[in-house]
């Protein structure tokens, strides 16, 4: 792992001496780069245009002393340099803009050098994480002692600095706001949430699981995680992301960990594979529960120990990142029912957050219309809003229980994409807000009667139309009949649970010739439905 030093150049003290007296007098930026014990492989100096002469000659120095230390040098300007909000600007932005690597680099940022007020903000921005490193702090040599001095490297997750380190609720504020799209929610468990998830995305590497409904916005959350550590410094790669929903056969285990030449029929080329495009990144994973056990068995070891073998490959490979997973479903359930494994499971749960829906964060409801007017007014290029009485309209039926929001923030998005886009001259009107409601409505209505309908059962069993001819009635029965069925071991258990009271008034029961009657109506066998 290379050293790499982070400092300002010292205008006054790497000044110095002259000719070849400078090499009687300390002077921090050479020096640091002459103790034996403490090899600095690059050195990333910052000076103002004023200082170009002095930042060569300081160069020159360090290569005759340190031949080893690249110089890279950095023009950054302090209008005031004893102006706390400018340099601690000026040096935010070099740090935003900064590629770290901390996988591969260890970084010293020496603060020696600059003045007070740049020596204070570069404690700051180590501190917050900004300048992922540790504090070098450099000395004149004691009396009668040798050049270069001394140096002390100070490093700030330690426990005996936890009295003076700043907790820079500022910085946390402006991450929590970023998590949530800079949007002013009102839901106190959701801010709490964001507030821990804030923490949890800057300090731990470890894997992360968004849970909640459809549309809540976990892909969203996943992106400004990774924005959020990218910008920190915590992470290198690419964010790569794929809805595990959409991999089905041989294509789930090519797609995620990469396959051969030759592998199957039509892998003509090696491919990589998404965990490996992931390294140095992150890798979310949405509704992972669409996994199959051996896909899961993959991904943990994946997971663990940062090892996997490709599709038709004799030869491990490895990638390094760290895992997002997101899911709409019970994931405890599914393991106990033996359809997720138990082990992946609890290694991916360390931190698990659960996205609520729209309609349990009613509250944040008003700051997210505007949020999602604003970014219309954005792509269309002009301005749209709502008068105050088609606002207040709009507003009154979201908040109602008539609307069930059931594609959450999917819903909100597309109800204002439909609303701006028929706005005459960008101002919507309460007659596009009474449209927009009724198609609402119907939307809504027809999904409940969607999901409530029994003729998917039936049409499982008898085939696509199967209800077709049948009346509602009827439909209700036979979908009754068929899931009984199917949760009884036998006909004789199905037919208990059918005729509970009218069995009990005959001298003899023979439930399952009931059962197998009943069936036979529509030409379907209980061995059918219990396989």
């Amino acid at each position: 792992m290379k050293t790499v030093a982070i400092s300002i150049l010292g205008t006054t003290m790497d000044r110095r001496g002259k000719g070849d007296k400078r090499w009687d007098k300390w002077r921090p930026t050479v020096s640091m780069c002459q103790h034996d014990d403490l090899l600095v492989d690059r050195l990333e100096l910052l000076f103002d245009n004023h200082s170009q002469g002095l930042a060569d000659q300081v160069t020159e120095d360090i290569a005759r002393v340190s031949p080893e230390t690249k110089v890279v040098h950095h023009r950054v300007n302090f209008p005031d340099p004893w102006d706390f909000e400018t340099v601690y600007s000026q040096l935010l932005d070099f740090a935003r803009g900064y590629h770290f690597k901390p996988n591969r680099e260890k970084y010293l940022v020496h603060i020696t050098t600059g003045t007070h007020v740049a020596q204070i903000c570069l404690y700051l921005l180590t501190e917050a994480g900004y300048l992922p490193g540790q504090l070098l702090q450099t000395a004149p040599a004691k009396r009668d002692s040798n050049l270069p001095g001394q140096y002390q490297i100070i490093d700030l997750d330690l426990s005996r600095y936890d009295q003076i380190a700043s907790r820079f609720q500022k910085e946390h504020q402006e991450g929590t706001v970023y998590l949530k799209g800079g949007i002013e929610t009102n839901n106190a468990a959701f801010n709490r949430m964001i507030e821990q998830l804030e923490k949890v995305s800057i300090r731990s590497n470890a894997p992360i699981l968004i849970t909640g409904p459809t549309g809540a916005g976990k892909t969203q959350l996943a992106q400004r995680v990774y924005e959020l550590r990218k910008q920190r410094g915590k992470l290198e790669g690419r964010l790569v992301a794929i809805n595990c929903a959409t991999l089905k056969g041989e294509n789930t285990m090519s797609a995620l960990f990469g396959h051969k030449k030759g592998a199957f029929t039509g892998a003509t080329a090696d491919r990589a594979g998404l965990l490996k495009e992931a390294h140095k990144g992150l890798l979310f994973l949405d509704e992972i529960g669409e996994l199959g056990l051996d896909e899961q068995a993959m991904l943990l070891r994946a997971i663990e120990d940062k090892r996997f073998i490709p599709f038709g490959s004799d030869r491990e490979t490895s990638s390094d990142f760290q895992l997002i997973a997101g899911t709409n479903k019970d994931l405890a359930r599914k393991a106990r029912e033996g359809t997720f494994r138990a082990d992946l499971l609890a290694r991916i749960d360390l931190w698990t957050y659960e996205l609520p829906s729209l309609k349990d964060r009613i509250e944040d409801l008003e700051p997210n219309i505007d949020y999602e007017i604003e970014s219309f007014s954005n792509k269309a290029g002009h301005l749209v809003s709502f008068n105050k009485a088609a606002r207040e309209k709009y507003l009154s039926f979201s908040r109602s229980p008539e609307a069930t929001w059931s594609a959450n923030f999917r819903d909100l998005n597309a109800s204002i994409t439909r609303m701006g886009t028929l706005a005459d001259g960008g101002r919507i009107t309460v007659e596009v807000v009474n449209e927009e409601i009724s198609r609402l409505k119907r939307k809504w209505q027809t999904a409940a009667d969607i999901e409530h309908s029994p003729k998917p059962e039936i049409e499982r069993v008898l085939g696509a139309g199967s209800g077709e001819e049948m009346d509602y009635y009827d439909q209700l029965k036979l979908a009754a009949l068929i899931g009984i069925c199917k949760n009884s071991k036998s006909m004789a258990e199905a037919g208990r649970r059918l005729f509970n009271v009218s069995r009990k008034a005959k001298k003899s029961n023979n439930d399952s010739h009931r059962v197998k009657q009943l069936l036979g109506k529509y030409g379907i066998k209980f061995e059918d439905l219990t396989v």
